[in-house]
């Protein structure tokens, strides 16, 4: 199989096969959910394991960040976090050493407690993998799921899309970046995408939440916007369509993917997080985001005008209509990535 997430429909049917006897299971395995839930008394568990096996460079601080993301998408607050780390034969102890100090860094500005989890030197790795797994907690009245959006609900983007397969790609791929034109200042701005805007997106989801009026929230990571929306449409039994023109993408989204040949709609895109939303609430939800977030920054002036990285994109239909993106050639089908288009990439740099 190729490297990337499993087909949703394939992913759907070896779901179904697990068990989930406990009752006290409310959110269970389920395709397009960003996290499990567990009922605890008056308070709800939230619980996420995520990998990050693309990037070398600070994979601690994507590691805590990807999952705690996925605690917020769930109306929750990011609490306890446990990692596995497997790490090649290769690597010096002062990497090792950075690894930790990066891991302990993300939790410390998320007050998140590090709670544990396992670290190894394993035998035929060419570079670390390193697996997340975040608990969070919610009240039960505050708990949202992927699967709540419904027929005339606004869809929000929060955050310009792709912003940490830009950065991944820069601190991956640099030498390729510059061969096909970019500057090495460009370069250096598009890896510092990573901390500025930045790959979180709890404060976000807390501004967001503080409204209220959410029907559904998604964090769309690998596969991109695109794959976020269908999971989000596949979680909530309904159709969608976004407009092109308003998603939020960063000039320097376009330069690294206009020069390696991807599409910025299939780029790893967490930093971004999707938001249904109630149409009467859905003007004060984009303006809380904008007045409390680095989401109201306009950081970059992409076609002539700033960015502003929160933005209606769209509408929530009927399911029957299906997923649709709005482009200036017309209505067109929603684009489908099978996989990622980082993992798309290193794949075919290594054939």
């Amino acid at each position: 199989m190729r490297p990337g997430k499993l087909p949703p429909e394939l992913l759907a049917r070896l779901l179904a096969r697990l068990p989930v006897s406990d009752p006290r299971v409310i959110v269970g395995p389920r395709v397009g959910e960003d996290a499990a839930v567990i009922e605890l008394g008056d308070r709800l568990l939230v619980a996420k394991a995520d990998p990050v096996t693309f990037a070398t460079d600070l994979i601690g601080w994507y590691t805590v960040n990807v999952n705690a993301n996925d605690i917020a998408a769930m109306g929750a607050e990011p609490r306890w976090f446990m990692a596995t780390a497997l790490l090649p034969e290769t690597l010096e102890e002062h990497e090792v050493a950075a690894i930790f100090d990066q891991v302990a860094e993300a939790c410390r500005r998320l007050g998140v407690s590090a709670v544990g989890g396992h670290t190894e030197v394993t035998v035929g790795l060419t570079r670390p993998i390193m697996v997340g797994c975040m608990l969070g907690e919610v009240a039960r009245e505050d708990l949202v799921t992927s699967g709540g959006a419904r027929p005339g609900d606004v869809v929000i983007l929060a955050g310009p899309i792709a912003i940490e397969g830009t950065a991944l790609l820069a601190r991956e791929a640099a030498d390729r970046l510059r061969a096909r034109g970019m500057t090495a200042e460009a370069i250096a701005r598009a890896r510092d995408l990573l901390f500025e805007p930045g790959i979180s997106v709890v404060p976000m989801a807390r501004a967001a939440l503080r409204v209220g009026g959410i029907t559904a929230l998604h964090d769309p990571t690998e596969g991109g916007l695109a794959t976020g929306l269908t999971e989000l449409a596949l979680a909530s039994q309904v159709g969608l369509e976004v407009e092109a023109e308003a998603i939020p993408v960063l000039q320097l989204t376009r330069e690294v993917c206009a020069a390696l040949g991807l599409d910025p709609l299939g780029l790893i895109a967490s930093g971004a997080l999707l938001i249904a939303a109630r149409a009467e609430a859905a003007g004060a939800v984009v303006e809380a985001i904008r007045a409390t977030c680095r989401a109201g920054v306009p950081f970059d002036f992409a076609q002539g005008r700033p960015t502003l990285a929160v933005a209606p994109i769209g509408r929530i239909l009927p399911r029957e209509e299906g997923l649709w993106l709005l482009t200036e050639r017309g209505r067109q089908p929603l684009p489908r990535f099978e996989r990622d288009e980082v993992a798309r990439f290193f794949g075919e740099e290594h054939l």
